[in-house]
């Protein structure tokens, strides 16, 4: 079995992780291919180099949420599910922790897990004649912001050819049912169960009140496209890591990923279980009766 292995080397206890997965490896038959930042950090002999495109039965992350992103990313549409590690705070994505690691391992040695199939999104830059540029697959969210001091922005949304509006906000949105528990969900927008397909379109404080969270079907192509004087320094977010520009004249097209991330599951929790521990969903454990 080919695992590749990606992580956030500012875990202080991440190398003794790696020392623990190169442990066991021989012993499940497994070949570790390491992204390149951690190769420093492990235990000689060092596994080989996770190259782009390298077939790979499934891969690891070690860190958080944001680890996890990353590395659906790096997989580049490929049909390899993700087994997330825990090793930070909420890591709402993520189905172990460092403490269950040989378990986890032994788990997908023996494939005594679930996938599960997440929606992702497909960006991409057009200019003025029409010619497109693709950027990275998210599974999380797209956002459309401003730079520098002034964060208003106005921009010109459309779905499917047909003019939603114009918006008046410090930006816009647009999350998978997966990322609508990231940053749609902290600008109002609301909880979508992973399994349904479906994209959402959130305003980031909104100057007009009327203006409210857009949940279309996940074959829309959403548009959005800065109004003039408002397109300088126009910035777009993928998961929240990587980013590029507007340029005037260009605008974002958003549509569905022709394959979804696939994410590991292991052990009976579901996902309003995973809301009510991660989110303090309805806890009122604090309340007296």
């Amino acid at each position: 079995m080919n695992v590749g292995v990606v992580g956030n080397p500012s875990y202080s206890d991440l190398a003794t992780l790696l020392a623990t997965v190169a442990q066991a490896a021989p012993r499940l038959g497994i070949t570790l291919y390491s992204e390149g930042q951690l190769l420093a950090l492990w235990p000689e002999p060092k596994p080989r180099r996770f190259e782009p495109g390298q077939p790979l039965d499934v891969l690891l992350t070690l860190g958080g949420d944001g680890t996890l992103l990353r590395g659906a990313r790096a997989l580049d549409g490929a049909n390899t599910p993700i087994l997330g590690i825990n090793l930070g705070r909420v890591g709402f994505l993520t189905t172990a922790s460092s403490q269950s690691l040989d378990w986890a391992l032994d788990a997908i040695v023996r494939r005594a897990y679930v996938t599960e199939p997440r929606l992702a999104l497909l960006p991409m830059i057009v200019d003025k004649q029409g010619k497109s540029h693709n950027e990275p697959t998210v599974l999380n969210d797209v956002v459309v912001h401003k730079g520098g001091v002034a964060r208003v922005v106005r921009l010109r949304v459309s779905v499917d050819g047909d003019d939603v509006g114009q918006y008046s906000a410090d930006g816009i949105v647009v999350a998978t049912p997966t990322g609508s528990t990231a940053y749609s969900l902290s600008a109002g927008g609301p909880i979508v169960v992973p399994s349904v397909d479906a994209i959402v379109v959130t305003a980031i404080c909104p100057h007009t009140l009327a203006v409210r969270p857009l949940v279309l079907p996940s074959h829309a192509a959403v548009s959005i496209e800065p109004i003039p004087p408002w397109t300088e320094e126009v910035l777009v977010s993928f998961d929240g890591q990587s980013g590029t520009t507007i340029q005037p004249g260009e605008r974002l097209l958003v549509r569905r990923a022709d394959r979804p991330v696939l994410l590991i599951r292991l052990g009976p929790e579901g996902f309003f279980t995973r809301i009510r521990k991660k989110l303090q969903w309805g806890d009122l454990t604090d309340r007296e009766r």
